[in-house]
């Protein structure tokens, strides 16, 4: 998205992986680190819930999950979130924070449709016994 970054994209989607996002906000980089405490994993529906640890500017958790339709081809992506302000800066500017989390969640919002819009509404297939 230009302003924000997985700094460790190899991460795996697992209980208990930590993920640091790295995020440009008010002439600020600020390098912030959540752990993952759920994971969706079903055949129409994939996600994940992170809490933020002591090194995120914020207090909280977000959940992102996608879930696909069979019958209508429609993917939907929801992204919830949770939280409050943690560091000192993030409370001082409270009103900058909360406009650059809205922003990530347009932002994020726009690049999933771009990206579902680029491929097949069909979910990946996954090696299974059929005998």
């Amino acid at each position: 998205m230009g302003w924000v970054r997985v700094m460790n994209p190899t991460a795996h989607v697992a209980l208990g992986e930590l993920v640091a996002v790295e995020a440009h906000t008010a002439c600020l980089w600020s390098a912030n680190v959540s752990r993952i405490d759920e994971v969706i994993d079903g055949p129409t529906r994939f996600g994940f819930l992170y809490t933020t640890t002591v090194f995120h500017v914020e207090e909280g958790q977000e959940r992102f999950v996608l879930d696909y339709d069979p019958v209508t081809e429609e993917v939907s992506y929801l992204l919830e979130a949770i939280s409050r302000p943690r560091h000192m800066l993030a409370r001082i500017g409270y009103p900058i924070s909360r406009a650059m989390q809205h922003r990530f969640a347009r932002d994020s919002h726009a690049r999933m449709a771009i990206s579902v819009s680029r491929r097949s509404a069909t979910p990946p297939t996954r090696d299974r016994d059929t005998s």
